[in-house]
Formats: C-alpha cells, sequence, structure tokens
C-alpha cells in the first residue's frame, strides 16, 4: 500500500511542474537554456588551448547568467503582457 501512495505522490508532483510550466513557460526554457551553455562550455574546455581555466569557467558561468536573466526578462515582460490584454478585455466588455 505504501507504494501506491508513493506513486500517487509521484504524479502529484509531475502535475504540479507541469502546472507551474504552462503558468511561466519561460522558467524550463531558462533551465534549459543554462543547462545547455553548461553543456556547450563542457565541450568546449577540452580545445579552450592557453586559456586559464577559471576564465573559461567565469565565461560559462557569465553566459548561463546571461540567459537565465534573459529568460527571466522574458518571463515577466510575458506575463505583464497577460495581465494588461486581461484588463483591456474586461474593459471592453464595461464591467
Amino acid at each position: 500500500m505504501s507504494s501506491n501512495n508513493n506513486f500517487s505522490s509521484f504524479d502529484e508532483n509531475e502535475s504540479k511542474f507541469m502546472r507551474k510550466a504552462k503558468e511561466s513557460p519561460f522558467v524550463p526554457i531558462g533551465m534549459a537554456g543554462c543547462a545547455a551553455v553548461v553543456a556547450f562550455g563542457l565541450w568546449r574546455l577540452k580545445s579552450r588551448g592557453n586559456t586559464k581555466m577559471s576564465v573559461h569557467l567565469i565565461h560559462m558561468r557569465v553566459g548561463a547568467q546571461g540567459f537565465i536573466v534573459g529568460a527571466m526578462t522574458l518571463g515577466v515582460i510575458y506575463s505583464m503582457y497577460k495581465e494588461y490584454s486581461a484588463h483591456k478585455d474586461l474593459g471592453k466588455d464595461g464591467k
């Protein structure tokens, strides 16, 4: 019986993630972009030449943070647009 409880809580967690992803779609995009930047940085690690490891890691960190900040900014703009269009639709009905 405890295995059924664990399985049902897994379904609830999965649906919660999907619900949150639908509410703010740029969060998963930011996470995927960060993972892509880190993967690209690790792939480029073998051909970095004379560049110091610390400089390479700093560039990789800045790229990942830039992608996440960009995704957050787009998410805020998207949510502001949704909120503005919802208020605009309410104004047309006169309610």
